[in-house]
């Protein structure tokens, strides 16, 4: 089963609701901002993944400008960069989509028909 991380406002997410649906594809849905994953579940997808870790940041998001977080990134730890994605789920690049071994992070169809079909 698939973990699917999202934001039910945000358009990606329910696009990739609409495709993971229409595709008979099993998830559980998990709202980021209410149950973001925890700093060990994140360490794992990042490891399983192979996707970078500056890559989980939503850099587009008003949180992440509102930290400012452009400038201070280059200069955290990893362990600092998971704890807070941690704490802040709107950090989080959404939807996260995670099935124990791979994971993908925003919405694009051919993406998902390639990782989720």
């Amino acid at each position: 089963m698939l973990d699917f991380y999202w934001y039910p406002k945000c358009s990606s997410c329910r696009k990739a609701e609409k495709w993971l649906t229409g595709n008979g594809v099993d998830f559980k849905e998990i709202h980021i901002v209410e149950n973001p994953p925890s700093k060990d579940e994140l360490e794992e997808i990042v490891a399983e993944s192979g996707i970078e870790l500056k890559k989980f940041f939503n850099t587009s998001g008003q949180k992440y400008r509102e930290l400012g977080l452009k400038d201070k990134l280059a200069e955290m730890t990893e362990d600092d960069k998971l704890e807070l994605l941690a704490y802040e789920g709107m950090l989080i690049k959404r939807p996260l989509a995670w099935d124990g071994k791979k994971a993908t992070l925003g919405f694009k169809e051919e993406l998902y028909e390639n990782t989720w079909s």
